[in-house]
């Protein structure tokens, strides 16, 4: 197993979100000892602590069709600086959500990185989601629903340029796995942003590792590496309970795991973040402790 050193970023945002409580995530992920677990892979490891992040009884939501926007916005720019200072150092950055809307930040500081160096990046996301909304397109707002749209190059261009490169991936590079629930309007951005579309049906029908075969081809051809972008609730609610936005027919726990251990056997895993982890809603943590034992996964821990 490659050695790397791994260094956590929490980022404590629910601004983005319809629902309290993800604010709490990176402690939860803390709590289920998320350290020690990847420290026990060999790998060396740095929590880098919080970003400074305000909570919603001190801010105003201006714009209701992008709830919170500079908010957010700063957020993720302090996001991408730290994420960029670990790949310079030769890093693996993983940042701890958190809701969703952190991804712009997370794949900004990536894919500068690597834009620098003329390389590409490519993106595997999990999510029951398709996270693809623009400000013309949410029924809510919310912009937890519109990163994969930000950083594939289609939505506000605040946040799309925070990378200093559009799109900061590139859809023919992209793949969103256990996709299930969708906005109408919605479908039409995934199809118009090119990336590669896996619903639980793919799933059901092809079965997990043909589905993952092809994303990681997408993402891996032509690129520096890969980004892993994990929404717990790409997950079935009978197993990861503690989520804002549960979906039932979700990817099961060893769907779940056999994706990360596909992606761990490629080599090519360059980031990763663990978002949407709600412990108001979780039963005994068990939704963080779960997110932990992915990201092992992930990062190399195998059963033989």
């Amino acid at each position: 197993m490659q050695q790397h050193k791994v260094t956590f970023v929490g980022a404590p945002l629910d601004l983005g979100a319809g629902r309290r409580g993800v604010d709490m995530g990176p402690s939860a992920f803390r709590v289920a000892d998320i350290d020690q677990k990847i420290r026990d892979l060999g790998h060396e490891v740095t929590d880098a602590g919080d970003l400074k992040v305000s909570i919603p009884e001190t801010q105003v939501p201006g714009d209701p069709r992008m709830k919170y926007l500079a908010e957010i916005r700063q957020v993720c720019e302090a996001l991408r600086d730290q994420v960029g200072q670990v790949l310079e150092g030769g890093g693996v950055p993983v940042a701890l959500g958190g809701d969703h809307s952190i991804a712009i930040g997370t794949i900004a500081g990536v894919s500068r990185h690597f834009s620098k160096r003329g390389e590409k990046i490519g993106l595997i996301w999990f999510d029951a989601h398709g996270d693809a909304n623009t400000a013309e397109t949410s029924p809510t707002g919310n912009i937890h629903g519109m990163p994969l749209a930000v950083v594939l190059g289609l939505g506000e261009s605040s946040l799309v340029e925070l990378g200093g490169v559009r799109p900061m991936v590139e859809g023919s590079r992209a793949a969103v796995v256990g996709l299930r629930d969708i906005d109408s309007e919605e479908r039409g951005n995934l199809r118009k942003l090119g990336i590669g579309t896996f619903t639980m049906r793919d799933v059901d029908e092809r079965g997990m590792r043909a589905v993952m075969e092809e994303a990681i081809k997408r993402a891996s051809t032509g690129t520096a590496g890969i980004h892993v972008s994990f929404d717990l609730d790409g997950i079935d609610p009978e197993h990861a309970p503690g989520v804002g936005t549960p979906v039932p027919g979700g990817l099961s726990y060893r769907e779940a795991h056999l994706a990360m251990e596909m992606l761990a056997d490629t080599r090519k895993v360059i980031s990763a973040e663990l978002v949407e982890v709600n412990p108001i809603l979780d039963h005994r943590n068990g939704t963080a402790a779960l997110a932990v034992e992915l990201l092992a996964s992930l990062l190399g821990k195998r059963i033989l």
